[in-house]
């Protein structure tokens, strides 16, 4: 079992840049397919990126292509998610996954067996 601790988030203006990091417990990160979610108040949980155990494989959501950047270390058993060009429809509460299959590639929410607590990012206009 693994882990999941997200931080980084917080209040930003639309246009602005955050980064978060998601640390991971454990000493088999590197078979861990790691993923991002998103959910809005009132809104269903939102795909954002997922990555492949070595990170060379890596989904974006459509919403963010082009603006957000996953990637991980393995040695540091961590996973981040930046966040540029930030609009006030990013906010929400992120969500970090992980799982052992390869239905990550999905990025449906049910094929991640591990959530950590989540962090929220709030994007001012």
């Amino acid at each position: 079992q693994v882990q999941l601790v997200e931080s980084g988030g917080g209040l930003v203006q639309a246009g602005g840049s955050l980064r978060l990091s998601c640390a991971t417990s454990g000493r088999t990160f590197g078979s861990y397919a790691m993923g991002w979610f998103r959910q809005a108040p009132g809104k269903e949980r939102e795909f954002v990126s997922a990555i492949g155990w070595s990170g060379g494989s890596t989904l974006y959501g459509d919403s963010v292509k082009g603006r957000f950047t996953i990637s991980r270390d393995n040695a540091k058993n961590t996973v981040y998610l930046q966040m540029n060009s930030l609009k006030p429809e990013d906010t929400a509460v992120y969500y970090c996954a992980a799982d052992t299959s390869n239905r990550w590639a999905t990025g449906r929410a049910k094929n991640f067996r591990y959530w950590g607590q989540g962090t929220q990012v709030t994007v001012s206009s």
